[in-house]
């Protein structure tokens, strides 16, 4: 049976019965063909396995009811063809077809990963994000573990892509030939038609493989343009064979130490920060590049990971040129780690030369050459089974699925805070809105209510602001009220000559009730300006807690037309508010003018009596005091010292007393109906404005916007470019996302 049939046919079967969760769990295993680490349940529960000799896998832990009864047991990526799982009940016994099927799960597993990776970083590309970028969320692409090549300018850098690819496809030329990150994705297929495909071009294949180099110079130059700068932007390519193995590289471009001509002078500064900003990245693993025939000390490359990398964890060192070495001198202090030691061993290259290159020698004949360079060298014959692109390209793809394996947990905890994120986001922002008339003024009605209650919350103390109003009343009116001129308008000279205007040719006979008259609605009128101040003063207040309001309102904010039209209803609403609580405050002033409290004035004869004479300038001479004499002289006229200074034509008619006397009764009068108006106006103005801006705010508005045709609440409801674009972006990253998570699951657990 094939292994393509039994994927298809019996994975299906199995993934209702296996479960494969990866863990961060490192056991110890047998350095042997088991593959599978025993382990009971005790061991599962202290997460912690014993198990002689051997060196530390990552694992992976797998669940699963095996003969009915629930077993656990841990894997490495090391297959066996005859498993046996132990529990704390003994060994349970696995079938041989179980066996293959489950090796077969797991092996498909382990080389999906790659792809995986391979397919979120294409997606991560056509959304904007390829690393480095300033965002609030964090870069799924920097969390994805690559292979980064790094090397200086003619150091055989671009040879080893082609050997390890086994074509001839990158662009060659003198000076900086590769301008922008080359994302090379290896698929090793099980035969057929070998194929290229570009992440800007997903439909095309290249069978041709110069095209290939071709495709790849016009898209670097359509964003570069035909000059020598560079871009960080990456080209995805995608190479399909049986000839490759599963893997992905960044070709970026090469370090150099100085400009030519065609190039700015920060060029050199330009491409070491665009390296540096890839290999200084956790999860990126360093392919550094350099040629034998020079000194190691001097690498470029080597340099650039030593500082990111001090430790050489990340750093798998490539020797170039070896066959083009001084006669007699050999690189195996190097090989062998003795010149420069990292953790992972050093691989020696032969590349082709010049004129294979010219001549366009075949690269399977290439490699097969590089083989026998290396077999029959005297200097490299023994290190021969670990040299050459062959050899480079199967261990940077098991490392690869090594470190992608243990990176899963992160990457998986990575995406799930981003979605959360997101959706958090996209839930501020505010969904797509429906396309048909009854959901777009559905949309416009909860919009509009979201502001109203927000507004309401500001006038009834829920939200800062109301409290404004009250000041109004109890501040800025009051202190209005007291700076009216009464003074002025009471004054002495200007109650005589009120009072003896409005007797005209007959002095009153008792009182000046006339003269009194016009000295109180004189004095009235200056109430006018107090109340209409008031008015203005609230009307204003509203209008700042509609603003205020409106910009509170998070779902407002992706609506500017209706913001614009929602604030324009309100204030024309406040408008005909404030006119109409103008009309009212001002017909209370003129029914304070229209019909004076006569009980007023009937008391302050009795008052008078009830003081006595000489009570103080206060006090109203009767009229007898000034016009009549003692009852036994009336026959007898006053004399002119009587009627006071002949030289005053009024002074025949009234003494000042009299005069005082009125001004302070008129001037006790406005003092009481300025206490009756600082205790009304505020609830005329309550009662015209504030309430009614609390309860029909909206009014009008509502029934406007339900005359609206569909177009016109559509024109409502278009929103900022800048917010759509936004939301656009989130949606799609949130999809990749989603998508990304899902196909973690599907190639890393194998759900039951």
């Amino acid at each position: 049976m094939s292994r393509h049939s039994l994927r298809h046919r019996d994975l299906s079967r199995l993934r209702r019965r296996v479960l494969l969760r990866f863990t961060r769990y490192s056991a110890q295993i047998k350095d042997d063909s088991s593959g599978f680490l025993p382990m009971d349940d005790d061991a599962i529960s202290s997460k912690s396995v014993e198990v002689e000799g051997g060196s530390k896998h990552q694992c992976a832990s797998t669940s699963s009811r095996l003969n009915g009864t629930p077993r656990s047991f841990y894997f490495s990526p090391k297959i066996s063809p005859n498993l046996e799982i132990k529990t704390s009940k003994g060994p349970a016994l696995v079938s041989p077809r179980t066996n293959e099927i489950l090796a077969h799960i797991i092996m498909a597993t382990m080389e999906s990963l790659i792809g995986l990776v391979n397919r979120i970083q294409r997606a991560c590309t056509a959304l904007g994000d390829y690393g480095g970028a300033d965002s609030a969320l964090d870069s799924l692409w920097d969390a994805l573990p690559s292979v980064v090549v790094v090397g200086g300018q003619s150091s055989g850098k671009s040879s080893v892509l082609e050997s390890i690819v086994g074509r001839d496809f990158l662009p060659r030329g003198s000076g900086i030939v590769t301008r922008r990150p080359l994302v090379l994705q290896l698929h090793k297929t099980d035969g057929g038609e070998e194929y290229a495909e570009f992440g800007h071009m997903p439909h095309r294949r290249f069978t041709d493989f110069s095209l290939v180099r071709q495709e790849i110079q016009d898209e670097t130059d359509r964003i570069t343009g035909k000059s020598k700068q560079i871009s960080p932007i990456p080209i995805h390519l995608s190479i399909y064979s049986p000839k490759v193995v599963n893997l992905t590289l960044i070709d970026l471009p090469g370090l150099t130490k100085v400009a030519v001509e065609g190039q700015p002078e920060s060029i050199v500064e330009d491409i070491e920060k665009m390296v540096r900003a890839y290999v200084e990245k956790p999860n990126s693993i360093i392919l550094a590049i350099s040629p034998a025939n020079q000194d190691i000390a001097t690498s470029d490359a080597m340099k650039l990971a030593k500082e990111v990398d001090p430790s050489g964890e990340r750093t798998f060192g490539v020797l170039t040129k070896l066959d083009l070495m001084d006669k007699g001198t050999n690189a195996l202090d190097v090989l062998e780690g003795r010149a420069y030691r990292l953790q992972h061993p050093w691989v020696g290259i032969v590349n082709r030369s010049q004129a294979d290159i010219m001549k366009n020698t075949d690269m399977i004949y290439a490699r097969q050459r590089e083989q026998e360079y290396f077999y029959t060298s005297p200097d490299y014959g023994h290190l021969a089974s670990k040299m050459g692109s062959v050899y480079l390209a199967k261990l940077l793809s098991q490392h690869l699925e090594s470190v992608i394996k243990a990176k899963i947990p992160g990457i998986i905890a990575l995406i799930n805070k981003g979605i959360e994120e997101m959706e958090a986001e996209l839930d501020r922002l505010g969904r797509p809105i429906a396309v048909d008339e009854g959901a777009k003024l559905y949309t416009i009605l909860e919009l509009c209510r979201a502001f109203d209650k927000i507004f309401k919350e500001h006038l009834d103390g829920g939200r800062p602001g109301g409290d404004r109003i009250y000041g109004v009343f109890d501040n800025q009116l009051p202190a209005a009220l007291r700076k009216l001129p009464f003074d002025r308008h009471l004054s002495l000279p200007n109650v005589r000559k009120i009072v003896s205007e409005s007797d005209g040719y007959q002095p009153h006979l008792i009182a000046p009730e006339q003269g009194y008259r016009r000295l109180i609605e004189g004095a009235l009128t200056y109430f006018r300006g107090p109340a209409e101040a008031s008015v203005d003063a609230v009307h204003f207040v509203l209008k700042e807690l509609v603003r205020k309001s409106i910009g509170e309102t998070e779902e407002l904010r992706r609506f500017p037309a209706l913001q614009s039209t929602l604030a324009a209803a309100a204030t024309e609403a406040l408008e005909k508010f404030r006119v109409e609580s103008k009309k009212t405050v001002s017909r209370l002033v003129e029914m304070e003018s229209s019909y004076l409290t006569v009980d007023f004035f009937r008391r302050l004869p009795q008052e008078s009596e009830k003081l006595g004479p000489g009570s103080g300038p206060g006090r109203a001479p009767s009229p007898g005091d000034r016009r009549n004499p003692p009852s036994s002289d009336r026959r007898h006229p006053p004399s002119s010292s009587d009627r006071g200074n002949p030289t005053d034509p009024l002074g025949d008619r009234y003494g000042d007393e009299h005069f005082r006397r009125i001004g302070s009764n008129v001037s006790s009068y406005i003092n009481m109906v300025s206490e009756t108006l600082r205790v009304t106006l505020p609830k005329a103005v309550v009662y015209c404005q504030v309430k009614e801006a609390r309860q029909n705010l909206l009014h009008y508005f509502y029934t406007e916007i339900g005359r609206k045709e569909g177009k016109q609440l559509g024109e409502l409801l278009d929103e900022d470019p800048s917010l759509m674009s936004k939301r656009q972006d989130l949606a799609k990253r949130l999809e990749l996302y989603k998508g990304a998570r899902d196909e973690i699951d599907a190639v890393v657990w194998v759900r039951s």
